[in-house]
């Protein structure tokens, strides 16, 4: 029997989505007992949603008021403190949460990390993409070795509600360093979906021009219901915030719908975007790479079609 544990990203009051496609990676080994650790001041409303997803055989909670934030330096002796108990996998997100605090699990275990997972083998046996995509390498993990791992969640669906696992408190014994503590988080509000869960994503490029004219992405994405995303060509110049960036820099996501406007398809966005459903791409350039992987591309000047799809919408 295998014990893979996972590490719960939240708000304290919110599971983040990407936990659950976290279960339906671990639930791909054979014979495993996927437990959820949920570290928080008051853990118990995460917990109950932890619970709730099928695939997940049990959740246990570290309340403490040192993990009111996610601090990897806080949190990350704790975990290792909870893996050192039996467990013989620890999984995180890849996520800005899991890529901050899964290397530092693997440095205090003394073990090397499996970044981007993708696809489960077996127990010690994993896919991962490397060349910013463009090739999948299959890692294999000594056996007796704890595999600690940060899971593409954008390569897995997400695990349904229905399960009622048992929810038990724990304590942990793990130093906790004095030179790192939480000051403040500044962070962008938005009524508007979340890029990394959202069914449905609209994007734009360089060819919107302004961030004047990047508005026009905001108003289509509101009337579709989608999340919003950028190029990081968009991002850098200034067009749309840091947090909206798809691609091998920014999010990974796999939405149903993702409509790429005004974007060349450069590789490292195109990393971003490789398992979304359904790519529809509009530019008015004929050869722009993202209509090599679009699966409807329109050959038209995005000022010109994109008033036009809010209008049908709106119609």
């Amino acid at each position: 029997m295998h014990k893979l544990l996972i590490i719960a990203e939240h708000d304290g009051e919110k599971l983040n989505a990407s936990i659950s496609r976290c279960v339906t990676a671990a639930r791909q080994i054979s014979d495993v007992h996927v437990t959820v650790a949920v570290l928080a001041a008051d853990p118990s409303a995460v917990a109950a949603q932890a619970a709730a997803l099928t695939g997940v055989d049990a959740v246990i909670t570290v309340a403490a008021a040192a993990n009111a934030h996610a601090v990897a330096a806080i949190w990350a002796p704790q975990v290792v403190a909870l893996v050192r108990g039996g467990y013989s996998h620890v999984w995180g997100p890849s996520t800005s949460f899991g890529k901050d605090l899964m290397p530092r699990v693997a440095a205090l275990l003394d073990v090397n990390q499996i970044s981007d997972l993708m696809a489960v083998d077996s127990a010690h046996t994993f896919k991962r993409p490397i060349y910013a995509g463009n090739a999948i390498i299959t890692v294999q993990v000594a056996a007796g070795s704890v595999v600690v791992a940060t899971v593409r969640t954008a390569s897995f669906e997400a695990a349904p509600a229905g399960g009622n696992a048992a929810i038990s408190a724990v304590s942990v014994d793990a130093s906790l360093p004095t030179h790192t503590r939480f000051v403040s988080i500044a962070q962008a509000k938005s009524d508007r979906p979340d890029l990394q869960t959202a069914p449905k994503v609209v994007s734009g490029g360089r060819a919107l021009g302004s961030a004047e004219n990047f508005k026009i992405i905001f108003s289509l994405a509101e009337k579709m219901g989608a999340a919003v995303g950028a190029s990081r060509a968009a991002v850098d110049a200034g067009y749309a915030p840091n947090e909206l960036q798809v691609g091998q820099t920014g999010k990974i996501i796999a939405p149903q719908l993702y409509m790429a406007v005004g974007i060349s398809g450069a590789i490292q966005h195109l990393t971003g975007i490789k398992d979304a459903k359904t790519i529809v791409a509009i530019n008015k350039d004929a050869e722009a790479p993202i209509f090599e992987v679009a699966d409807i591309g329109l050959v038209a000047d995005l000022f010109d079609v994109v008033p036009q799809i809010e209008k049908a919408l709106a119609g």
